[in-house]
């Protein structure tokens, strides 16, 4: 072997062994799966989930990573629909990754977790609000946002305390997460002593709402309760202001989305919201805010922060399980607080969180919002 060939022998050896070392890297990285909708008509939903998510994971790898292992997020497309997130659930399992943040939507998160717990991976959702997901005593599943067994109640009171309507109807959008809350929403609203005069479904997707209007109109409702999506509702409310019907209207976190706005124009101004806190205006949190603004990000979306919180939490649990292994991460969730963005979490043996508070927001046609009073 001439000199020439051993240098390219050494070269190519080097190259070989540069080869390794990265996917050694690679490998040792700790893949959680970012689950959501990037597509269909609640995208932006889940934009607000992955730019949360990928905030942590860059700030904790800035920081060290976990255990010396760097955190690697993997956007998967589930549009929000269940059969979809079936197969992204699916998919997450043949790729090995053994952590998810997701699902957005309460209809796509619970057969995904179903998949998940049998297949001993770690799901933590960020958005999906239906209690039936963590009140089936799965050991994996859990959610760094409250119930609508809360929000419901949260709407419920404020609606009769405060609005203190003549005669409410609720509607919802015939899904899991929209007939939960609203159905909450009616428990409520009747043992508060507040007529319910009507309680129907719409069809997602639906655009002319003028029989549902007429029917509003003959019921005498000065007050509508939403339960579901913003698109559905933008087009509701907006059609309600053309038609000259004077009620007021009220929705879930699910429908605080500046796209109302852009649907409902100023019909959209003085709708009602229940959200999460406002964590985005806690001073504690302003670095962060900083850093979101940074990167050209809206840090203000419902399930930015609990999508934080949610990476924060896999994140210390293997820490703190000194492990990977998903069984026992389950169970540092379960006994250790968690200092996030969101607040102290602590979580009960459900996976659900120990103390959460939804707050009543007045929506403005601008897409601001203020605490409503």
């Amino acid at each position: 072997m001439n000199k020439a060939t051993k240098q390219i022998s050494k070269l190519f050896a080097a190259m070989a062994l540069a080869g390794v070392a990265s996917y050694s890297v690679a490998a040792d990285n700790i893949k959680i799966g970012l689950a959501g909708p990037v597509t269909g008509a609640v995208a932006q939903y889940g934009e607000m989930q992955f730019i949360g998510a990928k905030m942590a994971i860059e700030q904790i790898n800035k920081a060290g990573g976990v255990n010396g292992a760097q955190l690697e997020g993997v956007v998967y497309d589930d549009a929000c629909d269940p059969k979809q997130a079936v197969a992204v659930a699916n998919k997450i399992v043949n790729d090995g990754v053994k952590f998810v943040v997701g699902h957005l939507c309460s209809s796509s998160t619970q057969p995904a977790s179903d998949i998940y717990e049998d297949e001993g991976i770690l799901m933590i959702t960020a958005a999906s609000t239906s209690p039936e997901i963590t009140s089936r005593g799965y050991e994996l599943i859990f959610r760094t946002i409250g119930l609508d067994s809360l929000q419901g109640p949260t709407a419920g009171n404020f609606i009769a305390d405060h609005i203190k309507p003549s005669s409410v109807a609720v509607i919802h959008d015939k899904q899991q997460y929209g007939e939960g809350i609203a159905t909450a929403v009616k428990q409520k609203l009747e043992e508060k002593g507040v007529k319910v005069a009507m309680f129907e479904g719409i069809n997602a997707g639906d655009k002319d709402f003028s029989a549902l209007i007429a029917k509003l109109n003959q019921a005498g409702v000065d007050f509508v309760y939403y339960g579901g999506y913003h698109p559905e509702l933008g087009l509701l409310l907006r059609q309600t202001k053309e038609r000259g019907l004077n009620v007021k209207f009220m929705g879930p976190e699910g429908v605080g989305n500046k796209e109302i706005s852009a649907i409902a124009g100023p019909a959209s101004e003085g709708l009602l919201v229940t959200l999460p806190k406002s964590f985005d205006q806690d001073p504690a949190n302003q670095a962060l805010v900083e850093a979101f603004k940074a990167k050209n990000e809206d840090p203000s979306g419902p399930f930015v922060f609990p999508a934080y919180a949610a990476v924060q939490v896999i994140a210390e649990g293997i820490e703190k399980a000194g492990s990977t292994d998903t069984a026992k991460v389950a169970a540092a969730l379960r006994s250790n607080t968690f200092n996030t963005p969101t607040g102290e979490l602590e979580f009960d043996e459900k996976g659900d969180l120990k103390n959460f508070n939804f707050v009543v927001y007045e929506w403005h046609q601008d897409g601001t919002k203020s605490e409503a009073k």
